[in-house]
């Protein structure tokens, strides 16, 4: 009842003075909306990541000349290696015994023309049939291509989203041929659209056989890039060892010198983005809690007029038998249910912002019930920390002192 009692008087007080408490609420919302901005869009762009990364699924992982640098360093050894041949990648579906699949790709960027419409700059994979099991990669109309495809060098198509919007906005694509750098392709197969990462389009892309993509642009100078899938995750670090072995032995790698490839699981990649990005977000982070001590310090301040101002209120408190902890309470009481509301109304407008930020450079994010806690408890503890030094100023008053204040 005394605890009821305290709460009941300190929301009376902070609805009779609503300039002052509008003023504490201000920097409080600041300091919230600007640290709940950047958690909710860092997550936001972390778990959309997360999300394409993973269409390579847990058992599944890429080989490559190179795949990332942290350094420049780091860069210029790595740039210096050997392009894998597709020999390599048929040397390993051979010999692997833990290998499910193996798909080789190869990429290259050109125009794309369908009667007087042209794109210029798209993606064209070539890859084998393999690939569209390997990944997810789902297919909205007709198909991938098929082994018979790719072994009779057919030019065949499997097309992004954009490609079809772009050139069949109302028309059934399957079928229609389409103008690769000039050759003619077919459209096999459609792939369900994706949407934008970071700005960029993921729909702008075409998949054609890989035999096909070699009769025209012929092999690839700068090597193949290969996606492998084990048999199991279980098995997936066997796997990854003996694909390691092969592609040293293949490439005369001596044995007391490093890898001069790269390979990658969906996990590992998160792992390095997570390594490339910590030092940035706990900056951003930093930076943006500064806003939040300075709002605890506006909270102090605001409090500690409010105390100055209420000191016959505390006199004739303590009169008529308020103890220490009653007034400490009431004025604790007061900082934590503004910081709280503040905590509240930053939390909805930092995921606000966050959004809106975030589906600029096409990604979406949605409430984190971390964040959503982070936020709360943060604000919470502003008005404890902050409001200790007034609320101890106000229950150690003498009350006869207090009396006489004029």
């Amino acid at each position: 009842m005394i605890i009821g009692s305290i709460f009941g008087i300190a929301f009376d007080a902070i609805r009779a003075n609503k300039l002052r408490s509008s003023l504490t609420l201000v920097g409080i919302i600041f300091g919230v909306t600007s640290v709940m901005t950047i958690i909710s869009a860092l997550q936001g762009m972390m778990d959309s990541i997360e999300e394409e990364i993973s269409v390579l699924g847990p058992s599944t992982f890429m080989v490559s000349r190179m795949m990332m640098a942290m350094s420049d360093e780091e860069f210029r050894e790595k740039i210096k290696r050997r392009p894998i041949q597709l020999e390599a990648a048929e040397m390993i579906a051979e010999n692997c015994t833990q290998c499910e699949r193996v798909s080789p790709r190869v990429f290259a960027s050109t125009r794309v023309k369908y009667r007087d419409k042209a794109l210029r700059d798209v993606t064209v994979m070539g890859g084998t049939a393999d690939f569209i099991h390997i990944v997810d990669m789902e297919v909205e109309l007709g198909r991938f291509h098929s082994y018979e495809d790719d072994l009779y060098r057919r030019r065949v198509v499997f097309a992004g989203a954009q490609i079809v919007e772009e050139f069949f906005p109302d028309v059934d694509p399957l079928g229609k041929e389409i103008k690769l750098g000039g050759v003619k392709y077919t459209i096999i197969g459609v792939a369900k659209k994706k949407g934008e990462m970071f700005g960029e389009s993921q729909d702008d892309f075409v998949v054609i056989p890989l035999s096909a993509h070699i009769r025209q642009w012929g092999q690839p100078r700068r090597g193949v890039y290969l996606t492998i899938k084990a048999y199991s995750v279980d098995v997936l670090e066997d796997c990854m060892d003996e694909v390691r072995v092969i592609l040293r032995s293949k490439r005369n790698v001596p044995y007391n010198e490093p890898d001069d490839f790269d390979m990658m699981t969906a996990e590992s990649a998160l792992d390095m983005i997570n390594q490339f990005t910590r030092i940035t977000r706990f900056a951003l982070v930093g930076i943006s809690a500064i806003s939040l001590v300075i709002g605890g310090i506006v909270v102090m301040n605001i409090m500690m007029v409010a105390v100055t101002e209420r000191t016959r209120e505390i006199g004739i408190r303590k009169s008529i038998g308020a103890k220490f902890k009653h007034i400490l309470w009431q004025f604790l009481f007061e900082a934590v249910i503004i910081t709280f509301a503040g905590g509240l109304i930053g939390i909805v407008l930092g995921f606000v912002i966050a959004k809106t930020l975030v589906s600029l450079i096409g990604m979406s994010i949605s409430p984190s019930a971390a964040a959503i806690i982070l936020g709360l408890s943060i604000s919470g503890g502003i008005g404890l920390i902050f409001g200790v030094v007034p609320a101890l100023k106000a229950a150690r008053m003498d009350p006869v002192k207090a009396l006489s204040y004029e």
